[in-house]
């Protein structure tokens, strides 16, 4: 064929394809993709703070061991409320012209997914304290601790943020251990990591190969089928996933970091609408013991009166205490005359 013995047509037919070929291929996809996975209503742009505490994020090696994606599998249910879509990251834009945006949803789950951690945990001090010390919140953490993220001062200015460490973890250090601005900016572009409602009529994606839910102790006779209990829930574990990375295992919670539930006069109320009034709307009401601010709990995992009412009675239960013992109709009750929250 002549095009072979002339180079100048060879080379402008394969120019031509791959011009061709990439529109087709990537261009007009990439287009068409842009157009139709819009942000989600109610998800927001990140803020100057936020966008800078990615780039900590980055520079600090995290996406190393955590990922920002939900896979629709059942074993992922605990990292959010529904899988992840396109939607969820249609914000990630590029930097500049030159520069693209990094993508973070990682490839390593060395550490938990943090997909929604701005809803799971998001305490600022927990946060702040983790950082510090993994192992002084969660004691079989394998994460590195960042302490070049503080400062170390005799004195707290006005306008510093002081994390209580416990003397433990302090290791003979004096004076105030302080949050850097890239500390807070960290923790702000993890508060801002949240799963988004869908619009309502848009389908849910689901979470795959679960098991098969089984049913225990029916009876059925001809024409006749009883109804079977519920199963009791966990309350254990319930507290291990909600509430023990603050308040710790043994319920001791952390001097000076998060208030202990063994021997609390709250918890050994036998009016428990205080305690559940704290678990669904939070408390900052010993702020000015150095105490952490508590999150809604039980609003932000949307925590089932059935699950609330486990996790009470085991707090009431353990650790030495023994309190009066609450119903789902108690939580109930006082769950639905909670005022909105402030």
């Amino acid at each position: 064929m002549e095009i072979y013995n002339n180079h100048k047509r060879l080379f402008g037919a394969a120019i031509i394809l791959f011009i061709a070929l990439t529109m087709f291929a990537a261009v007009l996809p990439a287009l068409n993709a842009e157009k139709n996975d819009v942000p989600l209503p109610g998800s927001k742009p990140l803020t100057v703070d936020e966008m800078a505490g990615k780039g900590v994020y980055i520079s600090e090696g995290c996406i190393a061991c955590h990922t920002q994606q939900v896979r629709d599998v059942d074993m992922d249910k605990i990292w959010g409320s529904r899988p992840g879509v396109a939607a969820d990251y249609a914000r990630i834009k590029r930097t500049d012209l030159w520069r693209n945006t990094a993508m973070l949803m990682g490839s390593e789950r060395t550490g938990p997914d943090l997909t929604n951690i701005g809803v799971r945990q998001p305490s600022q001090d927990w946060l702040l304290l983790h950082f510090y010390n993994p192992r002084s919140v969660v004691a079989q953490s394998i994460m590195p601790a960042y302490p070049w993220l503080f400062q170390v001062k005799d004195y707290a200015f006005p306008g510093d943020v002081v994390v209580h460490v416990p003397d433990e973890f302090r290791k003979g250090i004096t004076g105030e251990i302080v949050a850097t601005k890239e500390a807070l900016q960290l923790v702000a572009y993890l508060k801002s990591l949240k799963q988004v409602a869908l619009p309502d009529g848009k389908p849910t994606p689901l979470f795959l190969y679960g098991k098969d839910s089984k049913e225990t102790g029916s009876a059925q006779s001809a024409g006749n089928v009883k109804a079977t209990a519920a199963p009791q829930l966990d309350g254990a574990a319930l507290y291990t996933a909600n509430c023990s990375s603050c308040h710790q295992p043994n319920g001791e919670g952390l001097v000076g970091a998060f208030p202990p539930l063994k021997g609390s006069k709250v918890v050994l109320d036998d009016n428990p609408e205080v305690q559940i009034t704290i678990i669904m709307q939070g408390y900052n009401g010993r702020a000015s013991e150095g105490f952490g601010v508590m999150p809604p709990v039980g609003t932000n995992n949307n925590l089932k009166p059935e699950e609330i009412v486990a996790i009470v009675n085991h707090e009431r239960t353990s650790w030495g205490n023994n309190s009066k013992q609450v119903t789902v109709e108690e939580v109930k009750k006082f769950i639905a005359g909670l005022k909105p929250a402030k």
